[in-house]
């Protein structure tokens, strides 16, 4: 089982998605060249809309392509996004004062009530945590240690 990142910051001709779209919540359809995609693989895709977020679809087929060289086709699992929105709040650390344009996703369907406890999921995936209302950054969490 191996592991292909196809994001957006990876630009490379021979190993690009041509398309990535979601045939129901949970299940992707899938085109890309290169990577010898195989059943049970795990594809890294950026989310669209977003500068750095990505999501990880596990390939279920692949039907590898005669015409052209090298393409395929996967369908694939992934997260069940009904709605998907990105969103771009900004976090300021109350120990230094150190700003951070927080990008997270969230599933819109679960209406506005969702967002904080996404935005503060993504922002322990970056290292900063929330304790008692305040933000703090990686170096001040151990200043404070």
């Amino acid at each position: 089982m191996a592991r292909h990142d196809f994001r957006y910051t990876l630009l490379a001709p021979q190993h690009t998605l041509t398309e990535c779209r979601p045939l129901k919540p949970g299940q992707y359809q899938v085109t890309g060249n290169g990577g010898n995609i195989q059943p049970g693989d795990t594809l890294i895709v950026s989310l669209k809309g977003s500068r750095d977020l990505s999501m990880e679809l596990q390939v279920r087929s692949v039907r590898h392509l005669i015409n052209p060289p090298g393409q395929w086709t996967a369908s694939a699992s992934g997260p069940a996004f009904k709605e998907l929105e990105i969103h771009t709040w900004q976090v300021q650390c109350d120990g230094c004062n150190s700003l951070l344009q927080l990008e997270f996703a969230v599933d819109a369907a679960h209406g506005e009530n969702a967002r904080l406890p996404a935005a503060e999921a993504r922002l322990q995936e970056l290292g900063w945590i929330s304790r008692h209302g305040r933000h703090l950054c990686r170096q001040c969490q151990h200043e404070e240690a």
